[in-house]
């Protein structure tokens, strides 16, 4: 599988970028860096999460990840835009199960509650992990697209 991972993160996620995008890189996942390349203390969480949220809406990418604070802030704003499905995950059981329940497609991190050592193997469970298409998922996916065609405008 083939796969394209946009990479974003404010000032707060900044410290953690050079890791992830070693890891992807060793996965050998296509990256679409979407910054931010230096550090800005005065940047928006909002601003980015916009930015990685409609590169995976418009399908400029497979999946995403976005670095920031608490993550907190980066899943209300993605989960504002039709077709993303933004999580906060911690661990790898939940970054896999994301995707293969979920379809999940952009994993949000807080750099500030997560270790270094988790964090690659949350990456790597999130990577790795593939849609599983099982038939009550899949109902429940339809759900959730139902709703978005009544409550988003793209």
């Amino acid at each position: 599988m083939s796969l394209k991972v946009a990479l974003a993160c404010d000032h707060a996620g900044f410290g953690l970028r050079p890791q992830v995008l070693t890891q992807l890189a060793d996965l050998g996942v296509e990256v679409l860096d979407l910054g931010a390349c230096e550090y800005d203390a005065k940047d928006d969480y909002p601003d980015i999460g916009k930015r990685i949220a409609t590169a995976i809406a418009c399908k400029e990418a497979d999946r995403g990840i976005m670095l920031c604070g608490t993550g907190v802030g980066a899943v209300i704003v993605a989960n504002k835009f039709k077709g993303v499905y933004a999580c906060l995950c911690h661990d790898p059981y939940t970054a896999a199960q994301g995707v293969i329940n979920n379809d999940m497609n952009l994993l949000c991190i807080g750099s500030l509650t997560i270790g270094k050592a988790i964090l690659g193997q949350v990456v790597q469970a999130y990577v790795t992990a593939q849609w599983g298409e099982i038939p009550r998922h899949a109902k429940r996916l339809e759900m959730i697209h139902e709703l978005e065609d009544q409550n988003f405008a793209l």
